[in-house]
């Protein structure tokens, strides 16, 4: 008997090895798997998503909101060395606005002090005048002859902006033969916003 007993034992594990899934464990299985291809979707679809947007903030970057990076001193009070600015690209721009505008592969950033047919003139003290009038400059702290080699008072050419920067004592601008007059086709446009560093964001006056 305690064979016939051992017998059937061993072929009842062997019916259980063999035994066919349940049914809810089959349907366990078949929602992780789809689940697992639900995720995977998304996040594909996701990350095309983020990739488009960046493509598009990048092309409306280039082509109407450049941002560019100060360098240098010669913007001081107004603009600080190292931060981000946004330039609305090309459009109008008057007297007083900020620009960016190239020169020799760079880009440069400068005040529109007169615009064509205007007269300018700067007596010793830093003092500006444009057409016989003293311009009011609440950017300057500080009043600058700086580097100038034009012959004074000067007559801004056609198609042409007469710039300078708001720290005059460094800054190399429309009164060096070296720059002169910016074409206004080598304007970029008008520098508008800063966005770094974060307790700096405002416009630009």
């Amino acid at each position: 008997m305690s064979g016939k007993n051992s017998k059937i034992t061993t072929d009842s594990k062997i019916e259980k090895a063999y035994e066919l899934p349940q049914t809810e464990v089959l349907e366990s299985a078949v929602k992780k798997i789809k689940s697992r291809r639900e995720y995977f979707r998304i996040l594909r679809s996701t990350v095309a998503s983020l990739m488009v947007v960046a493509a598009a903030a990048v092309i409306i970057s280039m082509l109407f909101l450049p941002v560019l990076r100060v360098t240098g001193t010669s913007m001081t009070p107004t603009l600080q060395n190292d931060e981000l600015v946004v330039c609305r690209k090309r459009g109008s721009f008057e007297k007083g606005d900020v620009i960016a505008f190239y020169y020799n592969n760079k880009i440069l950033l400068k005040r529109v002090i007169a615009v064509a047919g205007d007269i300018v003139d700067i007596k010793e003290d830093g003092t500006v005048l444009v057409n016989g009038k003293e311009i009011d400059e609440p950017y300057v702290d500080e009043k600058a002859l700086g580097e100038c080699d034009i012959t004074l008072p000067y007559q801004v050419p056609d198609e042409r902006v007469f710039v300078m920067g708001d720290h005059r004592s460094t800054s190399v601008d429309s009164r060096t033969k070296r720059i002169g007059c910016v074409a206004e086709e080598s304007v970029v446009g008008r520098v508008v916003l800063r966005i770094s560093p974060l307790k700096e964001l405002g416009w630009i006056k």
